[in-house]
């Protein structure tokens, strides 16, 4: 059965800066407490992510889609030790303004009815802690440029 897990968040960042980043394919590692490595084969739409759990185990996406003007990525999970037979992730950023993104995270599974509410449970922690990441990462490139602008 297909289940859906979508996480919203608002972030303190340029629309600009996160979706460059997000499209850029890699930097999971830093996003992610759960992933402690991140190797791309490739470049752009077709290109290879491999991502290594803090667990040692390993996932690998194919990126499907990077459309720059509705600022979407589009992967399709085709490894995972999760207990998962179909894993399609869509990433949104919309701009708020005023220096805000709201980053929207969907992942639909086909998962066993035993396995749904844990794996639900998991996404929608892993996925807003990766939000969280993304924010955190680049807020040092704001302050920075930040303090460009005002410097003489």
């Amino acid at each position: 059965m297909i289940e859906t897990v979508n996480v919203n968040k608002t972030i303190v960042l340029p629309v600009e800066m996160a979706w460059i980043a997000i499209s850029q394919i890699d930097g999971l590692d830093r996003w992610f407490p759960v992933i402690s490595a991140c190797k791309v084969i490739g470049n752009g739409e077709g290109a290879t992510r491999i991502l290594t759990l803090a667990t040692g185990e390993q996932i690998t996406d194919k990126i499907e889609s990077i459309d720059h003007r509705r600022r979407r990525f589009q992967y399709n999970r085709i490894e995972s030790p999760f207990p998962v037979s179909h894993y399609f992730g869509t990433v949104d950023a919309h701009d708020l303004g005023n220096g805000n993104t709201q980053i929207s995270w969907k992942v639909e599974s086909d998962v066993s009815a035993d396995q749904r509410d844990e794996l639900a449970s998991f996404l929608k922690k892993a996925l807003a802690e990766g939000i969280t990441g993304l924010e955190q990462d680049l807020q040092p490139s704001i302050a920075s440029t930040s303090a460009q602008e005002v410097s003489p």
